[in-house]
């Protein structure tokens, strides 16, 4: 075995996180894998090993948590993303069954008009910020209405969100400013994902469904409503946004989009390669595992750098570039394997639906001042984005 290489880098630090794609080139060229020795953790941030990582849940588990301090007992114990099978099949297979094709195409036909409607009223206003009024707001509307939540208090949502994804990182500033509105949002949250508080012809009422039939337990349907729920929102409103950000500063790229508003779907894919609403996420050895001539010890933390994997020149030609015409499948925003984002064909459909009506309808996207990150330990997305549009 040779020494295994070690970096200095914090990914969690707030200059790593605005701008984290020259640290990335940095720690790819330092092999297939490595130590970060500010936590006394392994990493991955190739694209070769990342995915291969993600997709060998045997080896690689989420069951002892996807943070770097294991699984946090603030948070509810998943159903899904923290939990390896057996255990982890029958959630996963309840979720699947409730996104059936009958009810996909149902969404695509609801999530179309409010997608109409949205456009509409954005081309209206002519500026607007593409944060707040497009890649939070339409998420937010469409999937909850199809859950069958309330419409009041959604923003707690987004509140909850942001502090599960800073808590799988450090005990950091990031962490302990979103702690108390997340922990606050919590309560709403499960409060609302209850059978009695859900409208009987929605999604969520299905999973219930599934525990009057005695598939899972009343208590299992509750705390799987609620990641079905979050997860339908939080990697779309970053997808979204982060799209939106490359098409306003790519206006050659939104022309081609202009012109080929058949291009939606392979547009919203190329930008969740390009800047991933997902960073980054933990997985556990459940044995010794030897990558490239390096061993990482059983039961130790291995840290899989997704963004970077979406930009490894290994993988991708010009992987820096944003081309709508790309073709990006393959990318890891998502995750791989058994453990992808249990919400990404609900964000799929809704990116395809939204930059597809941009596309038709919309000529020009421009900034009109200084966008504006919104840090997170985990997440890449925005804070706000004040752009202005001209109608086609």
């Amino acid at each position: 075995m040779t020494g295994i290489p070690c970096s200095q880098a914090d990914p969690f630090a707030p200059d790593f996180l605005t701008n984290p794609y020259p640290a990335y080139e940095a720690l790819r060229a330092l092999g297939p894998v490595f130590r970060l020795e500010r936590y006394d953790v392994w990493a991955m941030a190739g694209y070769a090993g990342v995915e291969a990582a993600l997709k060998d849940w045997k080896s690689f588990i989420s069951g002892e948590g996807v943070g770097l301090n294991g699984m946090n007992p603030a948070l509810p114990r998943p159903l899904t993303l923290q939990i390896d099978p057996p255990d982890h099949d029958k959630g996963r297979r309840v979720l699947g069954r409730t996104l059936s094709p009958g009810v996909a195409r149902r969404l695509r036909e609801t999530f179309q008009h409010e997608a109409e409607k949205k456009v509409s009223e954005l081309i209206d206003r002519g500026t607007f910020d593409a944060v707040t009024d497009l890649a939070e707001a339409y998420p937010m509307k469409v999937f909850p209405d199809a859950i069958g939540i309330r419409p009041d208090g959604r923003e707690k949502l987004l509140a909850w969100s942001t502090f599960v994804f800073d808590s799988f990182g450090p005990e950091n500033d990031l962490l302990a400013a979103s702690r108390k509105e997340g922990l606050a949002a919590q309560s709403w949250i499960m409060e609302c994902c209850a059978r009695d508080a859900l409208q009987p012809d929605g999604l969520g009422m299905m999973i219930y469904q599934a525990a009057d039939e005695g598939e899972i337990s009343e208590h299992e349907a509750t705390h799987l409503v609620r990641p079905f729920l979050t997860a339908g929102i939080d990697t779309t409103v970053n997808g979204i946004g982060n799209t939106l950000l490359a098409l306003a500063t790519h206006p050659d790229q939104y022309r081609r989009l202009h012109h080929k508003p058949e291009l939606a779907r392979n547009a919203f894919e190329e930008g969740l390669r390009y800047e991933s609403p997902v960073q980054t996420f933990f997985r556990t050895t459940s044995r010794d595992v030897e990558i490239g001539g390096n061993l990482i010890p059983a039961h130790r933390k291995v840290l899989l750098f997704m963004a970077s994997a979406n930009r490894d020149p290994a993988r991708w030609n010009n992987p820096d570039r944003f081309e709508v015409e790309r073709v990006a499948t393959g990318h890891v925003g998502f995750g791989a394997g058994i453990h992808a984002c249990v919400g990404q064909m609900i964000a799929r459909l809704e990116g395809e639906l939204i930059f597809g009506e941009l596309a038709r309808r919309v000529k020009t996207i421009e900034l009109t001042a200084e966008p504006r990150r919104k840090l997170n330990n985990s997440l890449r997305g925005m804070e706000s984005m004040p752009v202005r549009v001209t109608a086609a």
